[in-house]
């Protein structure tokens, strides 16, 4: 089974980001497959939408550090962990900004990168970005047409309804060919079925403790995702799965490693990562929770 873990990024855990490359340099020690970050630009006061659907962010998101920083500091310090974006608001971006910033972290860790993307929920970090919330699938849809563009072309050039890329040179590659694998999250229906269209990977989630149902649910959406796939032409089985297992505080390693074993068994998912978000305030503590984790799971 492969794990990994988010990289200390948000709460009390960023005011300690100058541990950023030893934790991943210990966790890469320890066993770790894959490291990632998130991406949150703010978290209003009263928000429109809250967090999963709900009213207010959690306090964590009161504190938070930049995701490309974070992944790069984590990439001179590695070797082996790929390392992933889950999810990097992709439309809050300009198209030749991202693909610069990926570029470059997927060069410094000599291939590495996996790219995470999603659209994002929070009209508030749209608003602060600069960027329309209306029409943002389709933003969304144009920023994938745009990147591809530009890592596939030279000279590379992108014209679209919401955004565009002026012709230019593009001569510096990615060295994962034609790209670094572009993951997506996908929770809705157009969402999921957008994966089987296009993704090389899927982001689904899994919560610890979770309701009754969380594996069967994978499962389903699975399914549409493949589903979707073959009505474009597509291998489903070329999709990769990795599954991110939220886990709540108080949540111990014997029951984070349980729920893990139990989606192992029911789905025969076998890449995870494990943020650790909510569990911990220092980076240490994180640690010795991934470090015990990995050792519980072998």
């Amino acid at each position: 089974m492969k794990i990994g873990f988010s990289i200390p990024q948000f709460g009390m855990q960023a005011k300690q980001g100058n541990q950023v490359g030893r934790f991943a340099r210990e966790v890469e020690s320890a066993g770790a497959h894959s490291l990632w970050v998130g991406d949150r630009l703010l978290a209003a006061v009263d928000p429109k939408v809250g967090y999963g659907g709900g009213t207010t962010f959690p306090d964590e998101f009161n504190r938070l550090l930049d995701p490309f920083v974070v992944l790069t500091a984590a990439a001179v310090s590695t070797e082996r962990v790929l390392l992933g974006t889950n999810v990097l608001i992709a439309p809050l971006y300009p198209p030749a900004v991202l693909a610069r910033s990926l570029t470059t972290i997927d060069v410094i860790s000599g291939g590495r990168l996996i790219a995470g993307l999603g659209i994002g929920w929070s009209p508030e970090e749209y608003a602060a970005a600069g960027v329309p919330f209306e029409h943002r699938g389709a933003r969304f849809e144009e920023t994938l047409d745009a990147l591809e563009a530009i890592w596939t072309t030279d000279p590379a050039t992108y014209q679209g309804h919401y955004v565009s890329v002026p012709r230019h040179r593009s001569e510096l590659r990615t060295v994962r060919k034609p790209h670094p694998p572009i993951h997506l999250g996908a929770f809705n229906p157009a969402a999921i079925a957008r994966v089987g269209r296009r993704g090389d990977g899927w982001l689904p989630v899994l919560r610890v403790p979770g309701a009754d149902g969380q594996i069967e649910n994978l499962r389903a959406t699975r399914a549409e995702v493949d589903r979707a796939a073959e009505a474009a032409g597509r291998d489903p089985g070329e999709i990769a799965t990795v599954v991110r297992v939220n886990v709540a505080h108080g949540s111990g390693v014997d029951g984070i490693a349980a729920t893990i074993e139990a989606a192992a068994e029911g789905t025969g998912y076998d890449d995870y990562f494990v943020d650790l978000m909510y569990t911990a305030d220092t980076v240490d503590e994180v640690l010795g929770l991934a470090v015990r984790l990995l050792d519980r799971l072998r």
